[in-house]
C-alpha cells in the first residue's frame, strides 16, 4: 500500500491517533489535524483525553511537518471560511463546543477561554451532562448559515446515550462568539423506533452525523446508526432555522454500506453526486471490520453504490487476523480539482489492533469522476 505517513505512533506508547481532518487553506498549502488517545495519551485535569496536533504541507502533500499542538481540542472538523481557517469540536472527550481560527495558516490559534472567544457551549464537569460529543464531521455552508452536527451523551453510556444535534450560526457572523449560533433540540434514539422482528438492544443510538443539502434544497442529518439493523444509517430531518431535528422510522433508515464506522458526505460541485469514503464489509455483524476503504455514491442521499475500492490490506494476512489488526478508518476528505485528497486513521503493520491505530496516512483519489459515472 502506497501512503505518505503524517505521524507514527508506537503501540508501546498505548497512546493511539485519531480524528483526521484535512483542508486547503487559501494560500495553497493542507492544513491536518489529528487527536490522540487510549491510555497512555495527554489527559487533562478531570483526566479526559484532549490534545491535538496540527500539521502543515506546501508540496500538496508530499510531505508534511507538525506546526503546533492545540491543548483542550478535541474531535475537530478543519474548514475554511471567509479567508480564516478554523478547528470546530470538543474541548475534551464529553466536553465544550469549542471553536478557534488561525490567520496565519494554521501556526497560531485563538483561545477560547469565554463566550466572547470560542467557548459556544458548555459542557458538564467529567461526565456531568451535557457531554458534548463528534467527529471530524463536515461543516456545511449554506442556507446563509454554517452547519455542523454534534451529540450530546446523556446519559454518559456509549451508543444508546447519544442524543442528536446541530448547531448553526449566520455566515457573517463572528464565529467565535456564542452568541452567534443556535442549537437544536437534543434527540435521543428511541427503541419503539427498532423495526419489528430486529434484535433489540440498550445499545441501540446514533452518532456522528453529517449536515447535508437534499436535492430539493431541504436539510437532512445522516448519522452512523449504532444497532443489529446490518446496513443501515439514520436519516434525521432538520428545520431551515436549524431549531429542531426530528426523525420518522417510516423512512428514516436508509441502506448505507459502512453504517458501522464514521464516515463524512459531501457533494460534488461538478456533478451534483453525493460521495462518501466508507468501510464497505458484509453486512454479517460478525464481519464488521475496517480494512477495506470504499467509494460510495448516491444521487439522492437515499439509494447509495459502492463504485470504487481505495485501500485494502496488502500485508498478507489471514482473513481474520486482518479484520482484528488493519484498519482504515474515521477518514476526512476533500474535493481537490480533478482529485479527491483524504486522510486515514490508520491501524497497519503491527498495531495493537484495528482500531488502535498507529498511524495518520494520507492520499490521493486522481481524477475521481472516472469511478463515479
Amino acid at each position: 500500500m502506497t501512503f505518505t505517513e503524517l505521524r507514527f505512533q508506537d503501540p508501546r506508547t498505548q497512546t493511539y491517533l485519531g480524528s483526521p481532518a484535512i483542508v486547503r487553506l487559501p494560500d495553497g498549502a493542507l492544513l491536518a489535524s489529528h487527536d490522540y488517545f487510549g491510555p497512555g495519551c495527554p489527559r487533562n485535569h478531570e483526566d479526559e483525553e484532549h490534545l491535538s496536533s496540527v500539521y502543515r504541507s506546501d508540496d500538496d502533500g508530499r510531505t508534511w511537518r507538525n506546526v503546533t499542538h492545540i491543548a483542550n481540542a478535541y474531535w475537530g472538523s478543519l474548514f475554511v471560511h471567509g479567508g480564516a481557517a478554523y478547528h470546530l469540536g470538543t474541548s475534551q472527550q464529553y466536553g465544550s463546543i469549542v471553536i478557534r481560527r488561525s490567520m496565519d495558516g494554521g501556526y497560531t490559534w485563538t483561545h477560547p477561554k469565554d463566550e466572547n472567544s470560542g467557548l459556544l457551549f458548555r459542557g458538564g464537569i467529567y461526565h456531568t451532562a451535557p457531554n458534548y460529543h463528534c467527529a471530524p464531521v463536515p461543516v456545511l455552508v449554506t442556507h446563509g448559515r454554517v452547519w455542523r452536527a454534534f451529540e450530546d451523551c446523556d446519559p454518559c453510556v456509549w451508543g444508546s446515550g447519544f442524543r442528536s444535534a446541530v448547531v448553526s450560526a449566520p455566515e457573517n457572523a463572528d464565529l467565535l462568539k456564542a452568541s452567534s449560533w443556535t442549537m437544536s433540540n437534543k434527540l435521543a434514539f428511541d427503541p419503539a423506533w427498532i423495526p419489528a422482528g430486529v434484535k433489540p438492544s440498550k445499545e441501540w443510538g446514533w452518532l456522528e452525523g453529517n449536515i447535508v443539502e437534499t436535492p430539493q434544497g431541504e436539510l437532512r442529518n445522516i448519522l452512523r446508526l449504532h444497532s443489529w439493523l446490518p446496513g443501515k444509517a439514520a436519516l434525521v430531518t432538520l428545520s431551515s432555522d436549524g431549531r429542531e431535528v426530528r426523525f420518522d422510522p417510516a423512512t428514516g433508515f436508509i441502506d448505507f454500506a459502512g453504517h458501522h464506522s464514521k464516515f463524512s458526505i459531501r457533494r460534488d460541485p461538478r456533478t451534483g453526486l453525493y460521495l462518501s469514503l466508507v468501510n464497505a464489509t458484509p453486512a454479517d455483524p460478525k464481519y464488521w471490520a475496517r480494512n477495506v476503504l470504499s467509494l460510495s455514491v448516491s444521487s439522492d442521499l437515499i439509494h447509495w453504490r459502492v463504485v470504487h475500492t481505495l485501500l485494502t490490506d496488502d500485508l498478507g494476512l489471514s482473513e481474520k487476523d486482518s479484520r482484528q489488526n488493519t484498519g482504515f478508518q474515521y477518514v476526512d476528505w476533500q474535493f481537490d480539482g480533478d482529485d479527491i485528497l483524504y486522510l486515514v486513521r490508520t491501524g497497519y503493520d503491527q498495531p495493537h489492533n484495528f482500531h488502535d491505530s498507529n498511524r495518520i496516512t494520507f492520499h490521493r483519489l486522481a481524477e475521481y469522476q472516472r469511478r463515479i459515472v
